[in-house]
């Protein structure tokens, strides 16, 4: 019995890891706690000497020393003073103006707002409740398809997944090992590949059903000419500027993604205090969002770092080597496993603890395999957006879900009344922006130079040269904490 716990005991610690979860544990003391209960057992096999654990709180200051980490409050503060002072609503209100000439005018407007809030903000819950609040009713109101305005709003808002300056391309970069830079670098054409098809999307509608997003009537466009042009000026260029400041410097190398989200922050609450919304309720309602949830993701990162000691002390990752470059079809079969793994776990789990979780498992095989991680990361970064859409546990449709008044609309056309959105219309609405984000995925699996043909001095990568047949390697004992 105790050989075969010896010889077992990496599938029964993620086993454990997974039976914590579907109890309904926090899933940083889950993983803590599961590092630490299968350390102790480990230690009393033989498995294992005493001594390594001593290495955790080395571990723990290495993580709190991480300065990439640093960026996460950094983007998030930025992102909610935004948010809360009000830039939604007016470039909402500008673009919707700007656009509402056309058919499908205000499914424009919030599709490239939504690429906006995502360059600023960089989190899915604010873009898709400002939307939601803001752009909803008046959809609603002049007479858009119902499917159609809630979808486009839940995945206009989850472009802050995958467009710079993502929190979840941070996670990945530290995770995976590589700069945050290049991952920013490499997310941008496909952040913007996907705007221009959800775009292309509502186009092809409006063509087929051009009832289904109506141009908005002449009464509705209060904005022309010069007052059209002046909004669209002091509407767009402050968040504009910001972006360049933020993004530009770190593509030109001038700033550290860490010094580009304190320039972030110290910009948005210079656009507050602009626009004379700066108080304290605001500023302490930010600081105390942006302290909780960086505490959320240390405690996690914590957690991960002890799970992931003890797992590698027990051959967990040859352990898991061993299982995904056993599936057939070499390669393409890993990455299609990979992906349908972090596709299905999304319906659940935070992106945050897939990333903690599971790239650390999954990225030294994928190395191996002499897949680039930046590229690799970009994709999974794609699939988790997928999941923040899909029925029934999407996070994007629980937001808007949230917002989604239950009061009746007034036609301001033809003064009838209109029903409140259902939660079945809102599910129907997300399934057609599913299939396109799962053709993201695809094309950026299959042409790689999209993501690393923006990375300065990236290696050219060829997919047809990774290797399929991975050696068996001797892992040693885990190498020591080093500090940067």
């Amino acid at each position: 019995m105790t050989q075969l716990i010896i010889e077992n005991m990496a599938p029964l610690m993620f086993g454990g890891l997974v039976l914590f979860l579907l109890l309904g544990y926090p899933v940083a003391f889950a993983l803590g706690a599961n590092g630490l209960l299968f350390g102790f057992l480990a230690i009393e096999l033989g498995m294992i000497p005493p001594q390594l654990l001593q290495a955790i709180p080395e571990r723990i200051f290495g993580i709190m020393s991480n300065d990439t980490l640093l960026a996460i409050p950094f983007f998030t503060f930025m992102g909610l003073i935004l948010e809360r002072s009000g830039m939604a609503e007016d470039l909402l209100d500008t673009i919707g103006q700007l656009f509402g000439t056309i058919r499908g005018g205000l499914a424009y407007a919030v599709i490239f707002v939504g690429a906006l809030l995502a360059a600023t903000t960089g989190v899915v819950a604010a873009s898709v409740i400002s939307m939601g609040l803001i752009s909803l009713p008046i959809m609603l109101r002049y007479g858009y398809n119902r499917s159609l305005a809630t979808g486009v709003i839940a995945a206009s808002g989850t472009l802050a997944q995958i467009i710079p300056p993502s929190l979840v391309l941070i996670v990945m970069a530290d995770q995976l090992g590589r700069s945050v830079g290049d991952m920013y670098e490499g997310a941008l054409f496909p952040g913007l590949m996907l705007v221009a098809i959800y775009a292309g999307y509502v186009f092809v509608v409006t063509l087929i059903n051009p009832q289904a997003a109506p141009a908005l009537p002449p009464e509705a466009r209060s904005l022309r000419g010069t007052d059209l042009l002046k909004r669209v000026l002091i509407s767009l260029m402050p968040p504009l500027v910001l972006i360049f400041l933020v993004l530009g410097t770190i593509f030109l190398g001038i700033a550290t993604p860490t010094e580009g989200g304190g320039m972030g922050a110290a910009g948005a609450l210079i656009l507050a205090l602009m626009k004379r919304k700066l108080g304290f309720a605001l500023l302490r309602e930010a600081m105390d969002k942006s302290a909780k949830l960086s505490t959320f993701v240390m405690f996690i990162l914590i957690g991960s770092t002890i799970f992931g000691l003890v797992f590698r002390a027990v051959d967990g990752d040859i352990w898991v080597e061993h299982l995904l470059t056993s599936l057939p079809g070499g390669t393409v079969g890993f990455l299609f496993a990979v992906n349908l793994l972090f596709f299905a776990l999304g319906f659940f789990l935070d992106f945050f603890e897939i990333a903690f979780i599971l790239v650390p498992l999954v990225a030294p095989v994928a190395e191996k395999m002499g897949i680039d991680l930046v590229w690799f990361g970009v994709m999974l970064s794609m699939n988790l957006q997928t999941s923040f859409l899909t029925p029934p546990f999407g996070f994007a449709l629980f937001y808007l879900r949230s917002v989604a008044t239950n009061k009746e609309y007034k036609d301001s056309v033809t003064g009838r009344r209109i029903a409140p959105i259902t939660t079945a219309q809102i599910y129907r609405g997300s399934i057609a922006f599913i299939i396109l984000q799962a053709i993201m995925v695809l094309i950026v699996a299959f042409w790689p130079e999209l993501v690393l043909s923006n990375i300065q001095g990236a290696a050219k990568f060829d997919p047809s040269t990774i290797q399929i047949d991975v050696p068996q390697m001797d892992y040693g004992d885990p190498p020591p904490v080093e500090f940067k």
